[in-house]
């Protein structure tokens, strides 16, 4: 920092007082390093979830003395530590910001200025989003009907006569074994008669 602000004089002061705070100096784990911004965010995010220290690391307490273990950093191994209840409990609340302590600054979308903004743009997005799909789905839904697989394999309307080119209407519908299957008169009587004195027939004839 102070190749960076040689002439800055809240710098300074800053890195003076700290020496003086921790004449040991300070301990960095910067070992790993964050390859995108989703890891850094939940590498963040794990301390501004989790307490400074589990509770299933603790593992004695008597009144008067607390036991607990921690991982060394460096060397990976775990390393038992007791100590009085009332040091315990001061290295503890070091790590507890005061009340309303803004543990995270936001932006962009989320910015409290943008707001109203950012949530209208969200829900208009939204609204079109689940239309597409809604649109997608019903396509998907939807099955071909017999013309228009026909229109599609063959380039031809097979409901349009080849003659006059018009729209034909169904008459009948004929079977070689079965015989009319169906007829557009099938609802007047001369038409159950016949079919009546048909269905005599094959019986007589079975």
């Amino acid at each position: 920092m102070k190749k960076w602000f040689p002439e800055n004089e809240k710098v300074l002061e800053l890195i003076n007082t700290l020496y003086q705070r921790y004449p040991k100096g300070f301990y960095v784990n910067a070992e790993r390093k964050m390859k995108d911004a989703k890891g850094a965010a939940k590498y963040i995010g794990r301390y501004l979830a989790r307490p400074a220290i589990a509770e299933y690391r603790i593992e004695d307490y008597d009144g008067e003395k607390v036991h607990f273990w921690y991982e060394d950093h460096q060397t990976g191994k775990r390393i038992d530590v007791t100590w009085p209840v009332y040091k315990f409990l001061f290295n503890l609340l070091q790590h507890i910001p005061p009340k309303h302590f803004r543990m995270v600054g936001r932006f962009g979308l989320y910015s409290r200025r943008s707001y109203q903004k950012a949530n209208q743009i969200l829900s208009l997005y939204s609204f079109v989003r689940t239309k597409q799909l809604s649109l997608i789905l019903e396509r998907k839904k939807k099955k071909k009907t017999y013309r228009q697989r026909m229109i599609e394999a063959f380039d031809q309307d097979p409901f349009l006569c080849p003659c006059c080119h018009r729209q034909m209407d169904l008459v009948e519908i004929w079977h070689s074994d079965y015989g009319y299957l169906f007829h557009y008169m099938e609802d007047m009587e001369c038409i159950k008669a016949w079919r009546k004195n048909e269905d005599v027939k094959k019986q007589k004839a079975g």
